[in-house]
């Protein structure tokens, strides 16, 4: 941790580039994910991405990204993240990032939840249920929707991950019915450990339903406090846009700001940055996961990724000498592998200020937990050091 006595920046904005992963972790066999390269794959279905700007960052630097070259003066630090706890989840990953080291794996339920589980939510919420099985998101939507729209009853369903996903069509279930829903199922997930309920809200008629985004995602609390919560304590905003807010229940969140999507959410992000002078402003970009990982769409997420690019130079046009951004990713989601589900990669770090590193210290190297990013946090507020990871603000500040 430094040793000055006042904190090194006095802003950071944390974006994850939900589920862009940079490559197979060792031990992605375990979770049938080995050979898995969600930007390596894309880059070669695509025939090369041209992300100029993360280029000039060192994400080229990272590993074989087709497009993309190495920079021997790149303008931030790079580095990859290999995670250190179980499972490969939006709610693990983000856990991790914020400090935890989890240990103890999360349910999936590849029948179906028990009969005993759901009689209990028809009782509790007054309405059928539909599906109860492991699903995409769109085509269940296909296959039962226009069962829900005769019956009112709930689609439900889950993947390979621990969740309870309920849809209804906005004009049969109003929202706030399928909240109270989704609470119903959160008190009968604690039970059992399931790490996160959602609520899928769609539109359209059969044939062109759509996904709007009034989802909300129900997690568990984190079993223990996080970096967020050592910096909210320490009097300074956390900011959290998209679904940030839902996936820490809120503990230590200041403030939370919905989002509809990545270009919203990039937008938000520089109005935040406007408003908030100080403190941590921490972003997901769900697109890149919910629209194009899980829908397994290379063209979609390889349009998205170069929508960040061109975000990018406005990003550090409002970079002041003491803001710090960090890049990186909760898991991968590899578009051209088999099945819809997350896969178990290393996730891309990467740093920067408004000047950049010495080329000689801008490898961050490979770094052995997503709580590195909660370490450099606390590195950067001056705040006492995390129990666990290590800071990358020696490769940044001047020696």
């Amino acid at each position: 941790m430094t040793t000055s006595q006042s904190a090194p920046f006095e802003r950071v904005v944390l974006i994850v580039l939900d589920s862009c992963g940079c490559g197979s972790a060792p031990d992605a066999s375990r979770y049938g994910d080995a050979g898995a390269n969600t930007l390596g794959h894309i880059g070669e279905r695509l025939g090369g991405l041209h992300l100029p700007n993360l280029e000039a960052l060192g994400l080229g630097n990272l590993t074989q990204i087709p497009g993309l070259q190495k920079t021997a003066n790149p303008l931030g630090g790079f580095g990859r993240m290999r995670e250190r706890s179980i499972g490969k989840d939006t709610t693990t990953g983000h856990w991790e990032l914020a400090g935890l080291d989890v240990q103890s794996e999360f349910p999936v339920y590849p029948q179906g939840f028990p009969a005993e589980m759901i009689n209990r939510f028809i009782a509790q919420t007054g309405r059928g249920v539909l599906g109860n099985k492991p699903a995409s998101g769109t085509a269940i939507l296909d296959e039962l929707g226009p069962e829900h729209l005769r019956t009112g009853s709930l689609i439900v369903y889950t993947s390979g991950d621990s969740v309870f996903q309920i849809a209804a069509h906005e004009e049969v279930v109003p929202l706030a019915e399928l909240y109270r829903a989704c609470e119903v199922a959160r008190k009968l997930c604690d039970e059992r450990n399931i790490s996160r309920v959602i609520a899928r809200p769609f539109v359209g008629e059969p044939g062109k339903f759509r996904r709007t985004y009034n989802r909300r995602d129900y997690a568990m609390p984190p079993p223990a406090a996080t970096a967020l919560s050592r910096i909210a304590d320490s009097g300074r905003p956390v900011v959290g846009i998209g679904k940030i807010w839902d996936i820490y229940a809120g503990h230590g969140i200041t403030e939370s700001i919905h989002s509809e999507g990545n270009t919203d959410g990039l937008r938000l992000t520089l109005e935040a940055m406007k408003q908030t002078e100080r403190g941590l402003i921490f972003i997901n970009l769900v697109d890149f996961d919910m629209l194009y990982g899980h829908r397994r769409d290379p063209q979609g997420y390889g349009q998205a990724l170069a929508e960040f690019d061109a975000f990018l130079p406005s990003l550090h046009q409002q970079l002041g000498p003491r803001d710090l951004v960090l890049l990186t990713a909760d898991h991968g989601n590899d578009p051209t592998w088999p099945g819809t589900d997350h896969t178990r990669e290393d996730v891309p770090l990467l740093a920067f200020t408004k000047t950049p590193p010495d080329p000689r210290r801008a490898d961050l190297g490979l770094r052995e937990g997503f709580f590195d990013v909660a370490q450099t946090l606390c590195d950067a507020f001056s705040l006492p050091a995390w129990p666990r990871g290590k800071s990358v603000l020696p490769h940044l500040l001047p020696s």
